[in-house]
């Protein structure tokens, strides 16, 4: 299920060399679009290419150009040598296979960025690489795929609706945190959420809110929510939600400007938090707060990106 494999090229890169398997042209519709990846190496397979009608065939061209070391662009659907892989929904996918060796420049640039949470653009005609932090000048037969960094999400509370916050947002693929000072000295256990019991301010600070981390604030202590929302509201990060009554976000709202916000910050804040889906049960309010993030971001971090 996983849709960013560069965790997954990290680990198979750690092992032996790996092949990087590409959505590079799609005609017709298809249920994944241009630039979905997967990976493959050593006790590792990740990623996915369609509805599971091509993935046993592309691992099979995968092992070959491990073996041999040559790129291959496989075609299925209409124009492919393979009439016996039928794709149902009728789309004609195209896929470059190329092997990434462990001393791979371009690979290794691009987990370096990943790492210090910076864009990476990402240019390849299979036989060669390139990966910098600015667009590339294409060359023949080169495609370019903008990798982003991995989504954040910072959950600052520890009432079930945050625990229910917490958990779908790192099922959803975000990095997460749940932020609870002086709480439980145990974390709660929920796979994949980072844990911190220090004060607001300082974890923030100390996380950094960048254009790609959203944070939700949903505790219950007004002095504590307060000090997140001035911490997050002035910086990069794009999505700050509240949870809370209606009634009292007026006054809530007047005491943020009153510590200086600013109107145009004070715009980003989502309050009450979350779309609008009438429910409000925990994991009601999770859906309503996750699908809320997602569709806050802009349309090029929603989806991939690939350019030839």
């Amino acid at each position: 299920m996983a849709d960013d494999v560069r965790p997954a090229l990290s680990d198979a890169l750690s092992r032996g060399p790996a092949a990087l398997a590409t959505i590079v042209s799609l005609g017709g519709g298809g249920p994944r679009p241009v630039g979905t990846q997967m990976v493959f190496g050593v006790d590792i397979l990740s990623g996915f290419l369609s509805g599971g009608c091509i993935e046993a065939d592309v691992e099979g061209h995968a092992q070959a150009v491990l073996a041999d070391g040559h790129p291959r662009r496989l075609v299925y659907g209409e124009g492919s040598p393979w009439p016996d892989i039928r794709l149902l929904c009728g789309a004609r996918v195209e896929v470059l296979v190329e092997r990434i060796t462990t001393d791979d420049a371009a690979a290794t640039t691009l987990l370096d960025l990943a790492r210090r949470r910076r864009p990476a653009f990402w240019a390849s005609d299979g036989a060669r690489r390139a990966c910098a932090e600015e667009r590339h000048a294409l060359w023949s037969g080169a495609f370019q795929r903008l990798y982003e960094p991995t989504p954040r999400l910072i959950v600052v509370g520890g009432d079930p609706t945050a625990l229910a916050v917490a958990s779908l947002g790192a099922q959803s693929g975000f990095e997460t945190t749940m932020l609870r000072p002086k709480g439980p000295s145990s974390p709660p256990p929920l796979p994949g959420v980072r844990y911190r019991r220090d004060g607001v301010e300082a974890a923030l600070a100390d996380i950094g809110l960048d254009a790609w981390t959203a944070v939700a604030v949903c505790g219950h202590e007004p002095e504590q929510d307060h000090a997140a929302l001035l911490a997050a509201l002035p910086s990069d990060a794009p999505y700050v939600g509240l949870l809370g009554a209606r009634r009292r976000l007026p006054e809530r709202l007047a005491r943020l400007r009153s510590d200086g916000i600013s109107t145009r910050d004070l715009a980003k804040l989502r309050a009450p938090i979350g779309l609008d889906l009438g429910g409000k049960a925990p994991f009601e309010v999770a859906v309503a707060v996750i699908g809320e993030v997602i569709a806050s971001r802009p349309p090029a971090a929603a989806s991939h990106r690939l350019e030839t």
